[in-house]
C-alpha cells in the first residue's frame, strides 16, 4: 500500500497539542478591519480548539485517523 499524503493546506492551518486535540487559527482577522470594533478584533486573536463537530474531517487532511 502506498503512504497517506497529509493536505498540504490542512498542515500549515493545523497543530496538534500534546494531548491529541487540534487547534486553529480564527477567521475573518486578516482584512477589512475597519468596520470591525476593537472588542471583535482583538476576540480574533491568538487560537481556538476545532469544534468536535468538524474534529473527523481535520483529523483526515492530517492524516491522524
Amino acid at each position: 500500500m502506498p503512504k497517506v499524503k497529509t493536505n498540504s493546506g490542512a498542515k500549515k492551518r493545523f497543530r496538534v497539542t500534546g494531548p491529541g486535540q487540534i487547534k486553529r487559527h480564527h477567521a475573518f482577522h486578516s482584512h477589512i478591519l475597519t468596520k470591525k470594533t476593537k472588542k471583535q478584533k482583538r476576540n480574533l486573536l491568538g487560537e481556538t480548539l476545532v469544534d468536535r463537530s468538524n474534529l473527523k474531517q481535520v483529523r483526515d487532511l492530517l492524516c491522524l485517523r
